[in-house]
């Protein structure tokens, strides 16, 4: 009976196997039926619609397939900053494109710098003549820095404008790491290195305070400096320093106090917006009441892919946390990322390089490993600019040093010269649950890092000395690239972070621009005619396979993003900000255990990326075995 059984798991076996197979190749068969669609199916007129469900982002990161089919991981509609620009820059020019429509229901945000660069997109868009409408049933900061770029600015009725500005409260560990007998040992260097307050803290320390006080009062200037100079009319400085009064004005209506405040200029549903675009652009002629022609902006973009005649520059990206080794779109592989660089180099076809950065940081061998592929470049002669996105701090600073000049926007959040490292050890854990550990050593460093019994001061003099010859180089190297005093980057060094118009005044920054600025001086440097200079993306191509998936499971996960009123978005803020805490924390405590990581960079509030949920997921499961 026994071989029967086995003869039959066996069978079983590869009956499901043959199944799988099966269904892999129908699913591949269909997505390439579905991807083989002639440019003729684009309409040769009507409204470019900006769907921005989801979130705007320097690179999209790759979903994990098998997350994404069991469930595990939610999926995160991200829309790529370079996409979104380059469809506005044609539609500007195109006799088809009657407007431009921004679709902000479902926005959930971006970092400041990286919605900056969009709007300077659709500025330039309404210097072409071209009418931009936006349209939410509730706007928030971000989505608000964008609408305010728009020709006209419509609201729900039922929806309204919450502007809170940056700041909020942040998750800090202590308290619970000391119940659950968890000791983090924490070796730093900077007086403002307080990625690792959490785990030593109940709360701020003064010097932390100062420093991200000093920063969100520099962010909301730039975000009142941008939405005055995009929407003059709008009164946002009554609207927020006194919202219940501008409500109670509006007889308790609050899309009537935006409308008497001047923050929009339109209030109606979707019927209403729909027919004042069909005016415009036309009516779709479906049959459908108010449909007007409407060209999404994926199958714009795919119509008009970049450029590819001309002398190419090169452009890596460097997006998200640095970690060693090999690593998916979304997130900086070391091993990953050089070796896209030095086989670029290998082929001598760029003429310069551009490095666009927008990372927090992470691992110092990562970084390093990327910084020396970049001064790689430099030692072959090639020109190298830094581009920095929405943030480029720590170890994405780190590897800006080999740069000529940085190029960064006022909103972008840099410096964090610092490093710092951590490691969580369980001798009061393990007392908690009546164990212990003991054991025999030959040497000082036997057993090190003891987990079991706490570190010795042998191997904590080691790991502080590490930190701190690894803080010396990154200063050495700041000093070195920007040519400044070593004694002067040590001041503005420490962890301290900068915003980018603060970070130009002290020299961590040579100038503002875009990434497009980036490659025009990159190309003048070579001496190359900016106009006739391309970019060469340095990048590795998204897997068909993880395409296909994508494109047939994401779709319904998309249908789910909320269309909620303003209020829901205030709701959702609390959630976001709890699962990215927790995402860095499993970060911090399971990555490299030697950083130079900017935590106090992120946001609160801002939406989690891909990957985040497993993170805090894991972080809770690690937490409670």
């Amino acid at each position: 009976m026994k071989l029967v059984r086995g003869i039959w798991k066996l069978l079983v076996g590869i009956k499901d196997a043959l199944v799988l197979v099966a269904m892999l190749i129908f699913f591949a068969l269909l997505f390439l039926t579905l991807s083989i669609k002639p440019n003729s199916a684009i309409l040769s007129s009507g409204a470019l619609v900006v769907d921005l469900s989801g979130t705007l982002v320097e690179q999209p990161a790759e979903t994990d397939t098998l997350g994404l089919i069991t469930g595990k991981d939610g999926f995160t509609r991200e829309t790529r900053l370079r996409d979104l620009e380059r469809s506005l820059q044609t539609a500007a020019t195109s006799s088809g494109i009657k407007a431009i429509v921004l679709d902000l229901d479902s926005f959930m945000g971006g970092e400041q710098a990286t919605i900056a660069a969009a709007g300077k997109a659709i500025d330039a868009v309404r210097a072409a003549g071209k009418p931009v409408f936006a349209y939410a049933t509730g706007y928030s900061d971000d989505g608000y820095q964008i609408a305010s770029h728009a020709s006209e600015i419509w609201l729900n009725p039922l929806g309204g404008v919450i502007l809170t500005g940056p700041g909020g409260a942040q998750l800090y560990y202590k308290g619970l790491m000391d119940k659950l007998g968890i000791t983090a040992k924490i070796y730093r260097v900077g007086t403002f290195k307080s990625a690792v307050e959490p785990f030593m803290r109940s709360d701020q320390s003064p010097e932390a305070r100062a420093a991200n006080q000093a920063l969100a009062n520099t962010l909301w200037a730039r975000w009142q400096a941008e939405v005055a100079a995009a929407r003059p009319k709008a009164k946002v400085t009554t609207y927020v320093a006194q919202p219940a009064a501008a409500m109670a004005a509006a007889g308790g209506q609050m899309s009537q106090a935006a409308l008497r405040g001047g923050l929009v200029d339109k209030l109606g549903d979707r019927n209403a917006f729909n027919a004042r675009i069909a005016a415009i652009a036309g009516d779709a002629g479906s049959g459908g009441i108010n449909d007007f022609k409407a060209i999404p902006l994926e199958d714009w973009a795919a119509a008009h892919p970049e450029k590819s005649s001309g002398t190419p520059i090169g452009v890596l990206t460097v997006a998200g946390d640095i970690v060693d080794g090999d690593a998916p779109s979304g997130t900086a592989g070391g091993g990953t990322i050089s070796r896209l660089l030095l086989e670029e180099l290998a082929r001598k076809r760029i003429k310069a390089l551009v490095v666009r950065i927008d990372s927090p940081g992470g691992s110092v061998t990562g970084a390093e490993q990327i910084r020396s592929a970049i001064a790689q470049a430099r030692g072959l002669g090639l020109p190298v600019v830094v581009s920095m996105g929405g943030l480029a701090a720590s170890g994405g600073y780190w590897i800006a040093t080999p740069a000529q000049h940085i190029i960064a926007d006022p909103a972008t959040i840099t410096g964090s010269i610092g490093a710092f490292g951590i490691l969580p050890t369980f001798e009061g854990a393990l007392a908690k649950l009546g164990l212990s550990a003991d054991g025999v050593k030959t040497t000082p460093l036997s057993g090190e890092p003891d987990v079991f019994r706490g570190t010795s001061p042998q191997f904590d003099a080691l790991m502080q000395g590490s930190i701190e010859d690894i803080y010396r180089r990154f200063v050495a190297q700041v000093a070195q690239s920007r040519k400044l005093p070593l004694d002067r980057v040590e001041e503005i060094a420490e962890g301290r972070v900068w915003a980018g118009s603060s970070a130009r005044q002290i020299g961590l920054v040579d100038g503002f621009g875009t990434v497009d600025d980036a490659i025009a001086h990159a190309a003048r440097l070579a001496r190359i005619d900016p106009a006739k200079a391309r970019p060469l993306y340095i990048e590795k191509p998204l897997s068909p396979w993880k395409q296909m998936f994508k494109s047939l499971v994401a779709p319904e996960e998309e249908e789910s993003t909320a269309k909620g009123d303003v209020w829901a978005i205030a709701a959702g803020r609390p959630e976001r900000t709890l699962v990215r805490a927790l995402a860095d924390a499993q970060r911090i405590l399971t990555g490299s255990t030697m950083q130079v990581r900017c935590l106090e960079c992120t946001r609160v509030g801002a939406p989690p990326r891909p990957g985040d949920m497993s993170a805090a997921r894991r972080l809770l499961a690690w937490a409670g075995r």
